[in-house]
């Protein structure tokens, strides 16, 4: 199946760069009551480069799946070479993405990371429909335009679909933020701060000359 990727609609995430922000908050804290201002520099730099990496991990869960378009669908299926199922699909790229182990089953990966609204899916958020008449039975991975890829049925192989479509709107049931929101899937923060200003030059107390000692201005 032929099909475009194109994330220009994707903003870096409200969720991500609260996260960073609350990570790096107690470094930024710490700093701004003393008189060296680096590591408050330092923190706020760490904390941008989170949100860049967040976004980059999104990207990199995104243009992995892509390269399994065409793979066979298999119930059960955890592997190309064996054929993916719908969730298969999911565990398979997150864990070749990222060395993190998902769930196994849809059901169980709509218990994990954050919830998100239709409106709101960024790259990389996991979309879960109704397609067994069984909450949470099939899920998917937003590309965004509109676009998720997953495994869809026996006989099929995995493919791009639009989620506007009529199906997919009625049987849709919610959609879950991975990437980012996990413990496992985000950057590390204060470490590479903290690291910073450990190795800097620690500042020397000057004594401060009583007022008629002071050198003339």
């Amino acid at each position: 199946m032929q099909s475009s990727f194109r994330a220009g609609g994707w903003r870096q995430g409200a969720v991500a760069l609260s996260l960073a922000a609350t990570l790096a908050w107690p470094a930024i804290a710490a700093a701004a009551e003393g008189p060296d201002k680096s590591f408050a520099q330092t923190a706020r730099d760490t904390a941008e480069r989170a949100v860049t990496n967040v976004w980059s991990g999104a990207q990199d869960v995104a243009q992995f799946a892509l390269g399994l378009i065409g793979v066979e669908y298999r119930w059960g299926g955890d592997s190309p070479e064996r054929g993916l199922d719908c969730s298969g699909l999911i565990r398979y790229v997150f864990q070749e993405v990222t060395g993190v182990t998902l769930p196994r089953t849809a059901r169980e990966l709509s218990q994990i990371g954050t919830k998100v609204d239709l409106r709101d899916l960024r790259v990389g958020d996991l979309v879960f429909f109704n397609t067994r008449h069984l909450a949470f039975s099939h899920v998917g991975l937003y590309l965004g335009d509109n676009q998720f890829i997953h495994a869809p049925a026996r006989g099929r192989e995995v493919e791009i679909t639009t989620i506007s479509s009529n199906y997919w709107q009625k049987h849709f049931n919610g959609a879950r933020r991975l990437v980012g929101v996990l413990p496992a899937l985000v950057p590390s923060i204060i470490p590479e701060a903290l690291a910073a200003t450990i190795a800097a030059p620690a500042p020397i107390d000057e004594p401060v000359a009583p007022p008629e000692a002071a050198p003339p201005q």
